[in-house]
């Protein structure tokens, strides 16, 4: 018998919660806060570059533990499948978010498209350690963190999602309108802003609830770190610039939780999502494969499609729209690129679990091959065009690109503890990002068994 998603989803969170060991009495009055700032694609080799001013995030490793060179991400090392990941403590193939929003086959000949505008239950297939949190009686608090849209679990949230002011929790809303961080209630003036002017409503928000709400557990999502890095990138002038403004968002947080009385009591945990490298060519393989008349192209856009691929920066997702014939179009798609200029491998679902992926037929977001660019090339999606190979600006995708194998160094993220419960001055040996949900769970002594990882307590001043 087949369950619905949704009914699946609420078992899992009853059975979870049923295992916690706090009851919501107890809960309601748990001392320990937790922050978590996401610093979007500050790679950690950023955080030993010399040239990059980041005194706040610098004291931070000093006064607790550093990953040193970094925690390792999953794949694809893009935003909303690892942001997933650090609430999941699970790899994308198992928490089902796949890229930056849920990827529709849509038949045979439909080309597959990614639809971001989805809630938290279309994307995420299991509990988050905010579900368990909020179950549990803790106060619980989001601010710009991905595949959160229409959860249950925050007592205050103002998501990332587009159309995001209309999924922002009332209340809060209307503070940030009286406080003039919002002009209104609308997301149109909302987008008006700068990358940089929304970082800083983002990081006033969530100081605003630092302040008057004090969670027990806060999520900090910010942008403009990634957004530079992808224009100008990473360890250019600009890119300098937007390190040294997310050290200066960071500062502030702190200045909030301090605000609130609560520094003694919360373990400030600092991550990035992904790293990032340089990204001056591009492939195209849909080009290759107009020309084999595997897609059809009109007025410049994919019409019909056997096989084509959607771009996640430095992999592209290919899939294979009919699927009696996908395992030999997918087979066909290697020969046709492996060997080309800029194309590193191209995986077949037998070696799908190199990336943490289930087999297509086991979820059918899963593409039907993933193809791997040279580091230096960027995965286009562009479907004209003459050649393979061309320059970002012709390509139309990024000087500074993430997305890579999670295996290059580059891709590694910074990854900090500071504060309560954690030791001081120590730097610990590399990690998989599944381990920071797990340690979210265990200081705030929530049961979070099913998991990819441990908790980090080698990170903590006591371990079991």
């Amino acid at each position: 018998m087949r369950y619905s998603y949704c009914r699946f989803y609420c078992l899992i969170v009853v059975a979870l919660v049923c295992l916690n060991t706090l009851t919501v009495a107890q809960a309601a009055d748990a001392q320990h806060h937790v922050v978590v700032i996401s610093i979007d694609g500050l790679a950690a080799y950023l955080v030993d570059d010399p040239k990059v001013p980041l005194p706040t995030i610098r004291r931070l490793a000093r006064e607790g533990c550093i990953v040193d060179g970094g925690m390792k991400v999953s794949d694809p090392s893009v935003t909303w499948p690892n942001h997933t990941t650090l609430v999941t403590g699970m790899k994308p193939g198992r928490h089902g978010v796949l890229a930056n929003g849920v990827l529709v086959r849509g038949g045979i000949g439909v080309p597959v498209k990614i639809d971001s505008h989805r809630d938290q239950s279309d994307l995420v297939k299991v509990p988050t350690v905010v579900d368990v949190a909020h179950a549990a009686g803790l106060r619980t608090a989001e601010v710009n963190w991905p595949c959160t849209r229409n959860s249950k679990s925050f007592d205050d949230q103002f998501p990332d999602v587009p159309n995001a002011l209309d999924y922002t929790t009332p209340r809060l809303r209307t503070e940030l309108i009286e406080k003039g961080l919002l002009k209104d209630e609308t997301h149109a003036s909302f987008r008006k802003a700068s990358i940089v002017g929304l970082d800083y409503v983002w990081t006033e928000a969530a100081c605003h609830l630092i302040r008057e709400r004090k969670p027990h557990l806060m999520l900090i999502h910010l942008l403009n770190n990634d957004a530079t890095h992808h224009r100008r990138g990473p360890q250019s002038q600009a890119g300098y610039t937007a390190n040294a403004y997310a050290d200066m968002c960071v500062s502030r947080i702190i200045d909030a939780i301090d605000d609130a009385g609560i520094r003694e009591k919360t373990t400030i945990i600092l991550v990035a999502d992904h790293g990032f490298t340089l990204t001056p060519k591009a492939i195209r393989p849909n080009v290759l494969l107009r020309e084999a008349g595997l897609l059809k192209v009109e007025d410049g856009k994919l019409t019909q499609a056997q096989v084509h691929v959607i771009p996640e920066g430095g992999i592209g997702l290919v899939y294979c729209t009919n699927p009696a014939e996908a395992a030999r179009a997918a087979a066909d798609f290697k020969k046709m690129f492996v060997g080309k200029e800029g194309v590193a491998d191209v995986l077949l679902p037998d070696r799908f679990d190199e990336v943490g992926f289930p087999h297509p037929r086991e979820y059918n977001q899963v593409p039907d091959a993933i193809l791997v660019a040279k580091e230096g090339y960027a995965v286009s999606g562009s479907v004209t065009g003459d050649t393979l190979v061309t320059t970002y600006e012709e390509a139309r995708t990024s000087l500074g690109s993430h997305g890579f194998l999670a295996k290059l160094p580059k891709m590694n993220a910074m990854c900090i503890l500071a504060g309560a419960g954690i030791r001081t001055g120590i730097k610990l040996p590399a990690v998989d990002n599944t381990v920071i949900a797990p340690t979210i769970a265990r200081l705030l002594g929530l049961k979070y068994p099913d998991v990819d990882s441990k908790p980090l307590l080698e990170a903590m001043q006591t371990s079991d």
